[in-house]
């Protein structure tokens, strides 16, 4: 099966995550994925493969030779809850030339390089977007059709020496829940990478600290027609909360290592009401210090009103993993080399969010994260190079064989 036979059959399936939801996984359709990917590995020859109670697939390709460090790889089976991946329709631009590209006439949707100049990178590539009605799905299938393309090309040349190379596909990565319940000591790696970014040049292994705030503020409601001096209305206080905030602080004014406080969500009426926000930076001392921000203005304004109105729940979500592989670099160095092996000039960028693999670093597996060859991720916009990930292929099987040398 080709790599683009592979990518099309696994977005056809509604994998959604659900942030609302405690079941494990947060949505049993993935676990349909999950099943035909454990019978797809087999097929290939992965006798191991098998998907656990919590729905996350693992698999082992096994060793040809005792030379070398066990290397994982990991990619996420779940999409996001921001846009819809259901009745996912792909479009497919052969010899991409730079133009415009119609997403969807009705909804004036389109893909513009002027708007999107990453579009100028992808110039003769092959191309998968959508149809402008769903997400693409690109995060992350095209980094489990990269894996599964790699594990094929293994079975069909054994001159490739290896020691054991250990997979797994994860769920509610979305939802940063992918590895909640990952066995890293039954994985048994030495170290890993996610597959999971964008362009494929590219390598990150520093990601944000990551914290969520929950703010609940307790109004006073009151008949409006004789709310004078008693009203306490918590939607204006939630205003005046928001406001309090630094306003060059949103992620629609940052970039690179700045960074932000997000409303992510905002409920309620004159009783009460409750805002969610995400902390995210790349220090941790300054994300710790945007998480006393919330609870000072709490303070003040329980003291402006004279009562416990403002309470602020935070909690940590996920660290930077930066330091410790910084005591790995092989791990990055090694992926950096067979980039140019293949003829790509690689570099390092901060995540601007988080991946599985920060969670595994912590947890004692060191993860960084490579690229898929998808962009726009989350919504209609978003598209993939297949072009890239026919080449990202190609650095991962580069990676395990100059890993024997390691």
């Amino acid at each position: 099966m080709s790599i683009e036979e592979r990518f099309l059959k696994y977005i056809s399936f509604d994998t959604q995550s659900d942030p609302q939801s405690s079941t494990i996984p947060s949505s049993m359709k993935q676990l349909e994925l999950g099943k035909y990917l454990v019978e797809e590995m087999k097929k290939i020859g992965i006798e191991d493969a098998h998907l656990d109670q919590s729905g996350i697939v693992y698999g082992t390709i096994p060793a040809n030779s005792d030379h070398g460090k066990v290397i994982g790889f990991v990619a996420h089976m779940d999409t996001s809850p921001d846009a819809s991946g259901q009745n996912v329709k792909p479009q497919i631009i052969r010899d991409y030339q730079g133009t415009t590209i119609t997403l969807n006439q009705e909804k004036e949707l389109y893909l513009d390089p002027h708007e999107f100049p990453e579009l100028l990178n992808v110039i003769h590539h092959d191309l998968i977007t959508t149809d402008g009605t769903t997400l693409l799905g690109a995060d992350d299938k095209a980094g489990v059709a990269i894996i599964m393309s790699m594990a094929e090309h293994l079975y069909h040349h054994p001159e490739i020496k290896h020691n054991d190379i250990k997979i797994a596909f994860t769920p509610d990565e979305e939802v940063g829940r992918g590895t909640e319940n990952f066995d890293v000591e039954a994985f048994h790696a030495d170290y890993a990478y996610t597959i999971d970014g964008g362009n494929i040049a590219e390598i990150e292994y520093e990601n944000f600290n990551a914290f969520s705030a929950v703010v609940e503020i307790t109004g006073k409601s009151i008949h409006p027609g004789s709310a004078k001096n008693a009203m306490i209305n918590s939607i204006r206080i939630a205003q005046e909360f928001d406001a309090m905030l630094p306003v060059h602080a949103r992620p629609e004014y940052t970039e690179g290592y700045e960074g932000f406080n997000h409303l992510e969500n905002i409920q309620g009426k004159c009783e009460k009401t409750v805002m969610e926000y995400i902390i995210r930076n790349h220090d941790l001392t300054l994300a710790k210090k945007q998480c006393q921000d919330f609870e000072n203005i709490a303070a003040f304004l329980n003291q402006k009103y004279g009562y416990p109105m403002v309470k602020v729940t935070i909690e940590q979500s996920y660290l930077n993993m930066r330091e410790h592989i910084e005591q790995h670099m092989y791990i990055v160095e090694n992926a950096m080399a067979a980039m140019k092996e293949c003829g790509i000039e690689p570099y390092a960028v901060p995540i601007r969010g988080g991946t599985d693999g920060a969670n595994l670093t912590y947890m004692g597996l060191p993860c960084p994260n490579l690229g898929t060859g998808g962009y726009n991720f989350h919504g209609p916009f978003e598209y993939v190079s297949l072009t890239m990930m026919k080449k990202q292929v190609e650095v991962l099987l580069k990676i395990i064989e100059r890993n024997e040398v390691i």
